[in-house]
């Protein structure tokens, strides 16, 4: 019931086209992927917001994903045609109306923080919403919108502006701690100061899910041109292996750009001496070897990103690439993103 009603909030907003839901049972958390042009995409993130406001309580919410609020995380992303300074402006008129609107604390991150120490999800969600009652009291983390006061059954809302995210699982036949190990040893941050991990861009941690009896890796990848999924698939395995553990797969959660994917074929392709030319064999051979369907479904049209776009049909949305769907809708598109594109993140 409240995902539908937050999938309809955004679907019935003018200039937005919602293009993926992907909930998750253990994470008790669903992220929504949707595009559209600068004011639109505000609109239909507030409708969002909106929703979740009068149907979730976070004084009830428990789930294996960290979270400090009913509508966690709600970045936006420059598609094509907006620099990364327009985008800031546009996540700080959605985080400056969510305030007023809802009478909620809201933070900036990414690009649109100006606070070094608040610039990262970890740092500003660190405590989660259990501790965010207290960490509003303290001078340093007064929210960049709205009240100070705790709000119960909301937390706190967290926009901005960052680069396209890959939010990436890795499936294993291991306990929570074990696969926690592993994530301490791939993710950017490490073990704490000087104790960096091997993987740029790259934060991690482990759990487990009781619905498919398995642990996960839960990779956020920052920058896939940097870290790329399966350069933190392989890593993970070489660690796997040296405890004696097995690698059964892996998952993305949201949409995936289509380059990520042919980075991973390519990969195989090299390393197997295989002879592909075709791109959608290509894609199929990286689904396969990352295991993408291990778990859950990966039907490639809807889950990378360009193939998504096609799928929309109709206008100027049709048989569209990326780069002419952003040129069809406007020539400055930011896009609110989480997952992999564009996304409003809600917990529920």
């Amino acid at each position: 019931m409240i995902i539908d009603a937050i999938s309809d909030a955004v679907r019935g907003t003018p200039g937005v086209t919602l293009l993926d839901v992907d909930p998750g049972h253990s994470t008790n958390r669903t992220v929504y992927t949707f595009v559209g042009d600068p004011v639109s995409i505000v609109e239909g993130a507030l409708n969002a917001a909106k929703v979740a406001f009068k149907l979730i309580d976070m004084t009830k919410h428990k789930g294996e994903h960290p979270r400090m609020g009913a509508l966690d995380v709600c970045p936006f992303i420059p598609v094509r045609g907006v620099t990364a300074d327009e985008c800031v402006e546009v996540s700080k008129t959605f985080g400056a109306r969510l305030a007023k609107e809802l009478g909620v604390s809201v933070y900036l991150y990414g690009a649109a923080s100006t606070k070094d120490y608040r610039k990262t999800m970890p740092q500003i969600r660190a405590g989660e919403y259990e501790c965010m009652e207290e960490k509003l009291k303290k001078p340093e983390w007064a929210p960049d919108f709205g009240t100070r006061d705790f709000v119960p059954h909301w937390g706190a809302t967290v926009t901005g502006v960052r680069k396209f995210l890959i939010a990436y699982n890795i499936n294993m036949l291991a306990t929570k701690e074990q696969a926690h190990r592993i994530a301490l040893n791939l993710r950017e941050q490490g073990r704490g100061p000087g104790q960096h991990g091997r993987l740029d861009c790259c934060q991690a941690i482990g759990w487990y899910l009781e619905e498919q009896n398995i642990a996960q890796i839960s990779v956020n990848l920052t920058d896939f041109e940097v870290t790329p999924i399966h350069v933190a698939y392989e890593e993970a395995k070489k660690d796997a292996k040296e405890l004696n553990l097995a690698v059964t797969g892996s998952e993305i959660v949201g949409l995936i750009p289509l380059a990520a994917i042919l980075q991973a074929a390519e990969y195989y392709i090299e390393k197997e001496n295989l002879f592909i030319l075709e791109e959608d064999q290509k894609v199929h051979l990286a689904i396969n070897r990352l295991g993408l369907t291990t778990i859950s479904s990966f039907n490639p049209k809807e889950r990378i990103i360009e193939y998504c776009l096609k799928k929309t049909g109709g206008k100027s949305l049709a048989d569209s690439t990326v780069d002419q769907f952003i040129r069809s809708i406007a020539a400055r598109s930011p896009a609110p993103g989480g997952g992999s594109v564009a996304a409003t993140v809600a917990a529920m």
